[in-house]
C-alpha cells in the first residue's frame, strides 16, 4: 500500500532527478513517466524547453494564452519558462525530451502541437534510455543530432485554442467547453454578454482570428479528441457534442485534420 509519506518521498525523487536532468551538459535530456486517467499536474514551468510526447493517452495543456490537445503519437512544443498545466486523459505514457533552445535554429517561440513522424518517435523512445550524461561524440551523440534534424521540420497540427483575454468572451468559452452540445446562436450569445452581434462577432475575430463557428468548431474538436482518446464510441461523442449525425461529425473531423476518428486513432496502441 502507498503511503503518504511514500508518495511524497516518490514526488520529491522524481523532482530532483528532473532538476539533475535540465542541470545535465546535454543540449537534449530525455524522461519518461507513465500517468493514471484524471492526473492533473499543476501550473509549473522549466528552465529548458519540451516537446512533450503522447506515446499513448490524451493530454491537455494549458497556458496563460490558450489550450492545447495532444493525441497519441502527438506531441506539443513549449517553450523555455512556460507555465503549464498538463491534464491527462486515459493512461498517459508521457515521453519528454528537453531541449535547450540555443542548440535549435529559430525554435518556435510559441506552444504549438505537432506531427511526429515515425523516426522521431522511435528516437525519442530511445532516447528516454540514453544515460544522462550520454557521449555527445559517440551514437548517442549522433542521435541527439537527428533529434535535433526532425524537430527542425516538424508540422503544426491544428489542435490549440487561444484564449481570449475579454472576460465576456472566456465567459462563453468556458460555457461551451463544459457544455459542447449548446445550439445557442451568436445572437444569444451576444444577448449574454451584453453586446450587438456584430460587436460580438468582431470580438471574437480580433481575439482567436476565428469566425463564430469556427470557434465553436474548434471547441468542440478539442473536445471531441479527448473523449476519443478516452476511447468513447463515435456515436456517443457525436450526438453528445450537438451534431445531427455521427456521419455530420465525421465529415467534421476529417475536414477538420484530414482522416475519419476511425484513422485518426488507428495504431495507437
Amino acid at each position: 500500500m502507498t503511503t503518504k509519506n511514500s508518495a511524497k518521498r516518490t514526488k520529491e525523487d522524481s523532482s530532483q532527478t528532473l532538476r539533475k536532468l535540465h542541470q545535465a551538459p546535454r543540449t537534449i535530456v530525455a524522461w519518461a513517466e507513465d500517468y493514471p486517467s484524471g492526473h492533473i499536474i499543476a501550473m509549473h514551468q522549466h528552465e529548458r524547453a519540451q516537446l512533450l510526447f503522447a506515446a499513448a493517452g490524451m493530454m491537455t495543456v494549458t497556458t496563460a494564452d490558450g489550450v492545447w490537445v495532444v493525441p497519441p503519437l502527438r506531441a506539443v512544443w513549449i517553450p523555455a519558462q512556460t507555465d503549464h498545466q498538463i491534464i491527462c486523459s486515459g493512461k498517459v505514457l508521457m515521453r519528454t525530451l528537453y531541449i535547450k533552445q540555443e542548440g535549435l535554429v529559430h525554435p518556435a517561440e510559441s506552444c504549438s502541437v505537432v506531427s511526429v513522424p515515425p523516426l522521431l518517435r522511435e528516437l525519442i523512445l530511445y532516447a528516454v534510455d540514453m544515460p544522462r550524461l550520454y557521449d555527445v561524440n559517440g551514437p548517442d551523440g549522433r542521435i541527439e543530432q537527428v533529434i535535433i534534424d526532425c524537430m527542425q521540420k516538424l508540422e503544426v497540427a491544428p489542435l490549440d485554442l487561444p484564449i481570449p483575454e475579454d472576460e465576456r468572451l472566456k465567459a462563453i468559452q468556458q460555457a461551451l467547453s463544459d457544455d459542447p452540445e449548446d445550439q445557442r446562436t451568436l445572437s444569444d450569445w451576444a444577448d449574454f454578454a451584453g453586446m450587438t452581434s456584430r460587436t460580438l462577432a468582431r470580438h471574437i475575430k480580433a481575439e482567436t482570428n476565428l469566425t463564430f463557428g469556427q470557434w465553436r468548431q474548434q471547441i468542440r474538436l478539442l473536445e471531441a479528441l479527448r473523449r476519443l482518446g478516452r476511447r468513447e464510441p463515435v456515436t456517443k461523442v457525436a450526438l453528445e457534442l450537438g451534431y445531427d449525425s455521427p456521419s455530420a461529425f465525421i465529415a467534421m473531423f476529417k475536414k477538420a485534420l484530414g482522416s475519419t476518428p476511425g484513422q485518426y486513432f488507428r495504431n495507437v496502441d
